[in-house]
Parts: C-alpha cells; structure tokens; sequence
C-alpha cells in the first residue's frame, strides 16, 4: 500500500502555541514529527500587512525547529486571493485548505442549508481557485459533519457540493467528521478519488462533543480508510478535544500510524 506523508495539524496543540511557540515546535519535533499544517492565521477581512508578518513568524520559528509545512489552512476573500497567495509562498506550501464556511467572505454553515446557497459557495470556490492556481497553488475543501445535512429535497449538501466544485479542487477528508456525520470515511475517500490528497486522522466514539482517543481504540476505521485513499500525500494526525495530554496522544497517534505500516514519516 503506497503511504502518505504523516503531519500534525497545528490547532492540535493551540494553547501550547499561544503560551511557547517555538517550545511547542521544539517538543513536536522532538516527537519526530517533520511536517506541519498552520491553522489559519487570519480571517478573510485580516490586513494583508499582518497577516504576511504572522506568516512571516511562524516560518522563522518553524525553520528554527526543523519542520516543513505539507499544506495550510486559508480563509477566501470575496475578491483578490493576494493575501493567501502571499501567505502560502511566505509558508512554502503549493496547498491550501478552506476549513470551514465562515472562512469564506459572506458565508456560514447556513450556506449548507439550500441549494441556492450550496451554489453560491461553489462559485466563491471556484473563483478563488482560479485565481491561486494562476499563482501556482491549488485550493481544496476541508469537511466536518454538517456538510452531509439534507437539503430540501432529500441530497446531501456534501454530495451537492462536491458536484458543483470544478475538478481542479481538492479534498482534504477529516475522517472523524465523517464518522460522527454518519458516514463511511472509506467510501468517501473512495468516491472523491485522486482529489483527496490529505487526511485528518483521529479516533474515539465518533460523537460530536465526544472527547478523541488514540488510533485504534475508537470508533474510527483508520486502516480501511487509508486502503481506500492509497492516492493521499498527507496523513495529518489532529485533535480537536480530548481529556488526555495533548502531546502525548499525538505521540501514540503517530506511533499507532507508523507501526502499522500506514503512513511514512
């Protein structure tokens, strides 16, 4: 089985980033990761002027730990994407991922509600991929469990959705979200196909307030998914609530991926 490139999702240990950067860098690599994804550093409306300085920072203090970023997590601007491009080239990464609605100008959750707003979501997508790709980036889509709400009549806004991006848009597949929104994260991999070029990879009992676990004692099928998606280039091991320590479930989170033979450091 051909193997990604195993990351960590930067808003896994957001609190140890706001009180030590560069210890928190440190300590992750330290655990013998190599590859990070930022969360966003701004929101759409942020100043081109700050955001490049954040972006600026973070890459010193990454550099001075040895870790390279796979990918990033962007916001969309309603017009020029001048600000992301710059973000992704200060950051030296070709992919960025739309995380959530609200990080695209004019947009929320609600937008899943109709297809009208499906649509129109669809269309700021299409445009700002557009617009990165000229500059050499590509755009994809980061899910979490609303997209598979029903839409009036009876679809999947995620299955809406994903019909009316154009091809070139990526798919980074939160496999837990998946879960918790009902679905096979297998069969979604499978379906998406060569655009899932990254995972998001956590376990426990797959609910949405549920505190997360370690890789193999969920509810999360990790394995089947990652036979399914043999065509991703990044495996990123991410928490978003636990009750254990932070470092150390990415610590057995990363073991569990490398001793099975499923990612590659």
């Amino acid at each position: 089985m051909r193997t990604g490139t195993l990351a960590v999702q930067l808003y896994s240990v957001i609190d140890a980033l706001q009180a030590d950067r560069p210890g928190t860098f440190a300590r992750l690599a330290a655990l013998g990761f190599r590859h990070v994804e930022p969360f966003a550093l701004g929101l759409w409306n942020t100043h081109p002027d700050e955001l490049a300085a954040s972006a600026r920072a973070l890459r010193a203090d990454l550099d001075e730990a040895g870790l390279g970023v796979g990918s990033v997590h962007i916001a969309v601007s309603a017009d020029s994407q001048a600000s992301a491009i710059e973000t992704c080239r200060i950051l030296g990464t070709d992919t960025a991922f739309v995380p959530i609605p609200w990080l695209v100008d004019g947009f929320d959750e609600r937008a899943l509600e109709t297809h009208d707003g499906v649509r129109a979501l669809a269309d700021r997508l299409n445009a700002a991929a557009r617009e990165l790709a000229r500059a050499g980036i590509r755009l994809g889509y980061h899910n979490h469990h609303f997209e598979w709400v029903r839409l009036p009549d009876g679809a999947r806004a995620f299955d809406v959705l994903w019909e009316l991006l154009d091809p070139e848009i990526l798919a980074e597949v939160d496999v837990y979200w998946a879960a918790v929104a009902g679905q096979d994260p297998a069969e979604v991999l499978e379906r998406l196909g060569e655009r899932a070029v990254a995972a998001h990879l956590k376990d426990g009992p797959a609910k949405p307030d549920a505190p997360q676990t370690p890789i193999g004692t969920g509810d999360v099928d990790i394995p089947a998914a990652l036979r399914a998606g043999t065509h991703l280039r990044w495996h990123i091991t991410e928490i978003d609530r636990t009750e254990a320590d932070r470092f150390e479930l990415l610590a057995a989170n990363r073991q569990a991926l490398l001793e099975g033979g499923l990612t590659a450091p």
